[in-house]
């Protein structure tokens, strides 16, 4: 798809990758929405790109869909969709003195599975009723997922779950739109120089970037950005996970 001239939406927009997916799709000419809880830095994502934010709590379906509505109205139905809105806590199942983490489970579910599923839900059906272009397409989903789906660490159990799903979800819902002409894909990063990375210690960092065969360093947000705008312009792409990882393979801690 050429995406110059169409809307594209990012949750997760103010920040982290989906910033950077902003910053890319706009970039290649896309009409941007940012959907993202902080109000502010939304905004001021949006003005730096000529885009337009909204606040959206993507756990609650009512935002998501205020949210579209509000998108449809100032940008446009939009022919991307990409969520990257997420949080990522750590707990064990059972922690010391046997404190149980179900109140961490719930709300990771709820904010990376849940919202992941009200986005695209949502934004494929304004897709769906687009027409179609010149190869029959009418959009592109793209999902975030993690490499943690496939290498979860001790504590990761509710972050794991959270993007196994997305990912393993990818598939049945590629083949579900395709007869409407809307692809569906997922990513799954590996260690990227995120806000939550920043704030780690230096050492710490180092030993985290030890684990990356090459290039050994943190992947920057721009190189996830530069993938969805891959997938995009590639037609052929459609129903896959793809880890964006330098080969990394997480440790059990």
């Amino acid at each position: 798809m050429d995406i110059s001239g169409q809307v594209a939406i990012v949750t997760g927009g103010a920040s982290g990758l989906g910033a950077a997916t902003a910053r890319r799709l706009a970039a290649d000419g896309a009409k941007v929405g940012i959907l993202d809880f902080d109000e502010a830095r939304a905004a001021a994502m949006a003005a730096e790109i000529g885009g337009h934010a909204v606040k959206t709590d993507v756990g609650d379906e009512a935002s998501v869909a205020a949210a579209m509505a509000e998108i449809k109205d100032r940008l446009g139905a939009p022919r991307v969709a990409v969520s990257c809105a997420g949080i990522g806590l750590a707990a064990r199942v059972v922690g010391r003195e046997g404190k149980l983490s179900s109140d961490v489970f719930e709300r990771t579910i709820r904010v990376n599975l849940m919202g992941t599923y009200y986005v695209m839900s949502h934004a494929a059906r304004e897709m769906m009723a687009l027409e179609p272009m010149e190869n029959g397409e009418r959009g592109v989903v793209v999902n975030t997922a993690s490499v943690a789906y496939q290498d979860g660490q001790i504590g990761q159990a509710a972050y794991s779950a959270s993007k196994g799903a997305i990912a393993a979800m990818c598939l049945p819902v590629a083949r579900e739109m395709a007869k409407m002409g809307v692809r569906v894909m997922a990513i799954a990063p590996g260690l990227f120089n995120t806000p939550m990375m920043e704030g780690l210690p230096e050492e710490t960092t180092a030993g985290i970037v030890a684990n990356v065969p090459f290039p050994q360093r943190l992947g920057d947000p721009a190189e996830y950005g530069l993938m969805v705008s891959q997938i995009v312009a590639n037609p052929y792409l459609n129903g896959t996970t793809i880890r964006l990882d330098a080969a990394v393979r997480l440790p059990q801690r």
